[in-house]
């Protein structure tokens, strides 16, 4: 599975982004997408989940509120809405995926097998 991430940028803080990420898999109703993010020397960190039937998402407490996430099966693409953003939202921030038999949202980086190239957010204070 090859993602492909679009979307970063820099925003002020306040301000919205939305991430998007697009899946060349044929069986994409079949896959678990994620978001992580990722800070110079820090871990790869969730920021959001969504099942493969969309139907349950999960937040990181950090982005509960102000983050939405979101699938399209018509264009095999998962998106983050994000706004009311923080200067410590900035990181780099990868799409990821994994086969799924059950809908259930995995939120440790060493679940998801395949990954985007990432993407900057920068939010200025």
């Amino acid at each position: 599975v090859q993602l492909v991430e679009s979307g970063g940028g820099t925003v002020q803080a306040g301000g919205s982004l939305i991430l998007s990420c697009a899946a060349n898999e044929d069986a994409f109703d079949a896959i678990e997408m994620a978001w992580f993010r990722q800070t110079p020397g820090g871990e790869r960190d969730f920021v959001s989940g969504i099942t493969r039937d969309g139907v349950t998402t999960v937040y990181a407490d950090s982005v509960q509120g102000r983050f939405n996430i979101s699938r399209d099966s018509a264009k095999n693409a998962v998106h983050l809405q994000m706004s009311a953003l923080k200067s410590e939202d900035t990181a780099v921030y990868y799409c990821a995926a994994r086969s799924s038999l059950r809908p259930r949202v995995r939120q440790s980086s060493k679940d998801y097998p395949w990954w985007g190239q990432g993407t900057q957010v920068t939010v200025s204070s």
